[in-house]
C-alpha cells in the first residue's frame, strides 16, 4: 500500500515542475524551464543544443501528460501528479527516467560548457537551482550525484537518480 507520507512526498515534488507557480503543470512549465537553463548558460534558443532542449521538453511534457493528465485538459493538477506518480510510476521508476531522457539529455549538454559529457558539481548544482531546487538543496544533492568522487556529474548519475526522486520512497 502506497503511504501518506509518500503521497506527501510526491505532491512536495509537483513544485519543481510548476515553474510559473500557478497550481498546474502544463507545456509552458517545460518550455519555461528550457529556456531559463538557456539563458543561465548563454545558449540560443536557435542553436542545436538549444533545439534538442525545446525538444526534448516537449516530450517530457508528451509523457507527463500521458501519465498523469487524466482528465485530457492539458494541465497536470497536483492531485493528477500526485495520483500519477503514486500508481503508475511508484512500481517502474525507470519508465519515468525514459521519459525524461530526453530532457535531461538535452539539459546536460547546454549546461556542459567544454562538450566532454560531464558538467562539474558546481555547473549541475546551477541546473538545479534554474530549476527551481532551493540553493541549499541543489548544492547537496549536485555532490551526491558525484558517486566517484571525481568532481563531475553525467547523465548515467543524473537520469536514475531523478526517476528515483519522483517515484521511490525514500
Amino acid at each position: 500500500m502506497v503511504s501518506s507520507e509518500y503521497e506527501h512526498r510526491i505532491a512536495a515534488r509537483f513544485a519543481t515542475f510548476d515553474q510559473d507557480g500557478n497550481g498546474t503543470i502544463d507545456r509552458e512549465d517545460f518550455s519555461a524551464a528550457a529556456k531559463a537553463l538557456l539563458t543561465e548558460f548563454g545558449v540560443t534558443a536557435r542553436s542545436d543544443k538549444g533545439q534538442a532542449l525545446y525538444a526534448g521538453a516537449e516530450a517530457f511534457w508528451q509523457g507527463m501528460a500521458g501519465i498523469a493528465d487524466r482528465d485530457g485538459d492539458q494541465r497536470i493538477t497536483r492531485e493528477e501528479f500526485v495520483t500519477g506518480a503514486v500508481k503508475r510510476l511508484r512500481d517502474n521508476p525507470e519508465r519515468f527516467g525514459e521519459i525524461a531522457r530526453p530532457f535531461l539529455h538535452a539539459a546536460l549538454a547546454v549546461a556542459d560548457t567544454d562538450d566532454d559529457g560531464r558538467l562539474s558539481v558546481a555547473d549541475t548544482a546551477r541546473v538545479l537551482r534554474v530549476l527551481h531546487v532551493p540553493e541549499d538543496v541543489a548544492g547537496v544533492t549536485a555532490a551526491g550525484l558525484d558517486t566517484d568522487g571525481d568532481g563531475s556529474v553525467g547523465e548515467p548519475d543524473v537520469i536514475p537518480a531523478f526517476a528515483r526522486y519522483f517515484t521511490v520512497p525514500e
